[in-house]
């Protein structure tokens, strides 16, 4: 990052990186129950929503600056929804991959490799089918629709692969990590473990790889 980047908005950056590192550790403590508890979890993305809203500049950009922050709010309103009801919670995380569609495909990467779309192609098609394997449920499946064609859209995007690509597929994993809850494959402790860990570094990589590209920090493809 840029140094006064570093100076001006890496604080809340950090403060984002604080809140979900205590929600993780407090998560099965009283002390992280109730109330309380839902509004660190979902500070966690919504400071880092902030931090985007901070970083991405004005002009040209500004319209993907506001998906990204659209898609990041409305995962933080589903962090903190599905813990009271899983079905709204998976609603505004439906809501947040259609945002995050919109802005990787108004920003696809001009020429693809055979082998990015192959994997474009694997994600969208592979992302429900295992969902669908892991929980046994179609509903299920119905949201990892749109799962999958938010980490699809994001690997065929010219933000960079290894960064936002790659915080997608973060997200799909963690989000499996959870369907397998659901059906008779026992996995435990990885669930326990690795679905917040995974879900938040990926959405930690997808907003700083993506701020970095519309500040010119980072070239795109």
């Amino acid at each position: 990052m840029a140094r006064q980047a570093l100076i001006e908005q890496r604080p809340w950056l950090l403060a984002s990186i604080a809140a979900a590192t205590a929600y993780y550790f407090l998560r099965d403590n009283p002390v992280g129950e109730g109330v309380w508890g839902i509004a660190v979890k979902g500070a966690g993305v919504a400071l880092l929503a902030f931090y985007a809203l901070l970083r991405v500049p004005q002009g040209k950009h500004r319209g993907d600056g506001f998906l990204l922050v659209g898609a990041l709010a409305l995962a933080a309103a589903g962090d903190m929804a599905i813990e009271l009801d899983f079905l709204a919670g998976g609603a505004f995380f439906a809501a947040a991959h259609v945002v995050a569609v919109a802005l990787y495909l108004r920003n696809r990467h001009k020429r693809p490799s055979p082998t990015q779309k192959l994997a474009a192609l694997a994600l969208l098609i592979g992302t429900p089918l295992t969902s669908y394997c892991l929980s046994g449920q179609a509903e299920v499946a119905a949201y990892a629709v749109f799962l999958g064609a938010m980490a699809s859209a994001a690997w065929m995007s010219h933000y960079p692969r290894y960064r936002v690509g790659t915080g997608a597929v973060l997200f799909v994993v963690s989000d499996w990590l959870i369907f397998s809850r659901m059906g008779p494959l026992d996995l435990a402790p990885l669930p326990d473990l690795l679905i917040w860990p995974l879900y938040f570094a990926g959405q930690v990589m997808i907003a700083t790889g993506i701020v970095q590209c519309l500040r010119g920090e980072q070239p795109v493809r």
